[in-house]
């Protein structure tokens, strides 16, 4: 009877052993599961990061080209508008543009210019409504010129 008890008492104990065993190895299963979810999390953020940055690069490159196209006066002040608003709207992370307010002229040259009809729509109107388009948009543009011109001084500086 004695024998049984030890003998009982030694098969549990080697159980309890055994099962704890294996939970520990579990825990550390999950524990290094848990460091190669943290590092596949950092690895992801920083190639956002360094993504965002590229496509910022990438983005600022065309702004810079444009504002100097605009600076030169090889466009028109309402296309530089158009598409430096279209561009800059788009910046992500630090490089983000709230363009209302950092440039204000360029931005209400956008709000005259950006309803009007471009391209075939604007071939397929009628040329009274062409010519009156044309009028409001040149007015503004001569009205905001110099703005216009300081404000893409202001974006090239940042170039450097």
């Amino acid at each position: 009877m004695q024998d049984l008890k030890l003998w009982l008492l030694v098969a549990g104990s080697l159980i309890v052993l055994a099962l704890a065993s294996y939970a520990g190895y579990l825990l550390y299963q999950l524990y290094l599961q848990k460091q190669r979810h943290k590092a596949f999390i950092a690895r992801a953020e920083q190639q956002q990061a360094e993504a965002i940055v590229q496509r910022n690069t990438n983005i600022l490159e065309s702004v810079y080209i444009i504002a100097e196209a605009g600076k030169q006066e090889q466009c028109d002040m309402s296309e530089i508008a158009i598409r430096l608003y279209k561009l800059m709207t788009v910046l992500q992370a630090e490089r983000s543009v709230n363009f209302s307010a950092q440039y204000p002229a360029l931005y209400e040259l956008y709000t005259v210019v950006e309803e009007m009809p471009r391209g075939d729509e604007r071939k397929a109107m009628p040329k009274q409504d062409r010519m009156r388009d044309d009028m409001v948009r040149m007015k503004a543009e001569s009205r905001l010129f110099d703005a216009i011109q300081q404000e893409l001084a202001q974006i090239l500086a940042q170039k450097a």
